[in-house]
């Protein structure tokens, strides 16, 4: 059996969808879809998800959303007819959507859950519906009556232990199973939805419960890549890594697999292919356990993530007052500030927090609290920073990796305000500011993943037409300035 899972994108049409149903119906063995709902059709469309998020928050703030209901609807509607459905499925969808708009007397967060639910949920129904219409015994699958139970602890959304043998009952279905991504219930019975792109870590526990021989992830790419398309211009694929290194790159910004979709398949050693709905013949990119067959250590990505702030705290002699660290920590903790990455000295401490956690007002109270209460000697705070991450497994045994990257990132007048070695993690952290982020990416492909290759990586004049000429272009990996 094997679980497999379409992103937005690949469910963004009637097109898309038909292309996503081949895909199904040529492996018997792919047994349980797992769909996200509709994303976008091009570039400034909008996602279902979002335009329900807009009409979630009209109802709360009490506006007119009859504007925003139509446009969820239309969506669903248009696919439905495309796909010549049954008329009655959009109207269905319909109703349901409307059944949840009068639940807006909830939480806040309960009811933003239960209408952002709703697009894996009736994209589901409705995929179900066209892939019976097909002639395939297709049927939909409700996460609640399958067993997947979640809680949220410190608003953090886990699976309760006791799902995983529930959903294990589903590999005794003779059924093509459509399970909506995303979403799950309490034992409540209350809609409890994954952080965005959710809908991998559905796929993935799916695989788990039902020890499935391998999870597809089809989404909108070949594979992963060494490092970001929108920076290297076509960058060497990824054929085959290791979870831990999946898990790294997630982490850092890389955006085609959830982070938490990682775990549950790692913890059975189920598989993880990433493959590209609009090219299914390409292998994609196998993700397993263990040295993945290299024979050599090295780095086999580079992350580059924007919108980080630094805090430094400096007080003389720290290093010997005990517990200041875990004191600073608690200041943070209670002020509802998760930093990503901590570096300490002998007379100080840095942390490194998304922008997106903070503001002014909460910096201020922060600052307030270390001086008053800790004694810090100096605080400064560095805004708009990016981090950069070498990943590669075996990086420990590549013991001139840091160096390498510093020499290379220097020569490039690069300012390097942290570096962060995390040997039994498998990763490099470098953090420099925000502006050189892009370029910082590209020197480090340069030396990692290109050989004896010129390349131009001039700040000034990179549209001139010289410029361009002077640029050396490779089959994999043209750095462009």
């Amino acid at each position: 059996m094997k679980v497999i899972k379409f992103g937005g994108s690949s469910l963004a049409d009637a097109k898309q969808i038909k292309k996503a149903a081949e895909i199904i119906c040529d492996d018997r063995e792919r047994r349980i879809v797992v769909v996200s709902a509709p994303g976008k059709r091009y570039s400034q469309d909008r996602k279902v998800t979002d335009l329900l998020i807009e009409l979630a928050c009209d109802c709360l703030e009490g506006r007119d959303c009859v504007r925003a209901l139509e446009g969820v609807i239309s969506r669903y509607r248009q696919i439905a007819e495309e796909l010549g459905i049954r008329s009655s499925i959009a109207d269905e969808i319909e109703g349901d959507i409307k059944h949840r708009i009068s639940s807006a007397h909830l939480p806040e967060k309960k009811f933003l859950d239960l209408i952002k639910a709703a697009g894996e949920d009736n994209c589901a129904r409705l995929i179900a519906a066209y892939l019976c219409q097909k002639g395939e015994n297709a049927e939909y699958v409700n996460p609640k009556d399958a067993g997947l139970m979640l809680c949220e602890e410190e608003g953090h959304v886990k699976i309760l232990p006791s799902s995983y043998e529930a959903l294990s009952k589903l590999k005794e279905r003779k059924s093509l199973m459509v399970f909506p991504g995303f979403f799950g219930y309490s034992p409540e019975g209350e809609v409890i939805t994954f952080p965005r792109g959710g809908s991998d870590i559905t796929g993935s526990i799916l695989a788990a419960a039902v020890n499935a021989a391998l999870y597809e992830n089809f989404t909108d790419v070949d594979s992963v890549f060494a490092a970001s398309p929108s920076v290297i211009r076509n960058p060497a694929p990824i054929r085959t890594m290791s979870y831990e290194e999946m898990r790294e790159l997630s982490g850092a910004g890389f955006g085609v697999l959830h982070e938490e979709a990682v775990a549950p398949a790692w913890r059975k050693g189920i598989p993880i292919n990433i493959r590209n709905t609009n090219n299914p013949k390409e292998p994609g990119t196998m993700i397993v356990s263990g040295k993945c067959g290299r024979n050599h250590p090295g780095i086999v990505g580079i992350a580059a993530e924007k919108g980080f702030v630094t805090m430094h705290v400096t007080k003389s002699l720290m290093k010997y007052e005990t517990g200041f660290e875990r004191n600073l920590l608690g200041i943070l903790d209670e002020e509802g500030l998760t930093y990503d990455y901590l570096t300490i000295g002998i007379d100080n401490v840095s942390f490194t927090a998304r922008a997106s956690e903070t503001n002014a007002e909460k910096r201020e109270r922060i600052v307030k609290r270390i001086y008053t209460e800790l004694k810090a000697d100096k605080i400064e705070i560095e805004n708009n920073r990016a981090v950069i991450m070498l990943i590669g497994q075996d990086i420990a045994r590549y013991a001139e990796a840091a160096g390498k990257a510093c020499d290379a990132l220097t020569a490039e007048k690069i300012s390097v305000k942290m570096v962060n070695q995390n040997t039994a993690e498998g990763s490099i952290l470098f953090e420099v500011e925000e502006k050189e982020a892009d370029l910082a990416v590209k020197v480090l492909y340069r030396s990692f993943f290109q050989k004896k290759e010129r390349i131009c990586l001039n700040r000034r004049n990179s549209n001139s037409r010289d410029f361009r000429a002077f640029c050396t272009k490779t089959p994999r990996g043209t750095v462009e300035g």
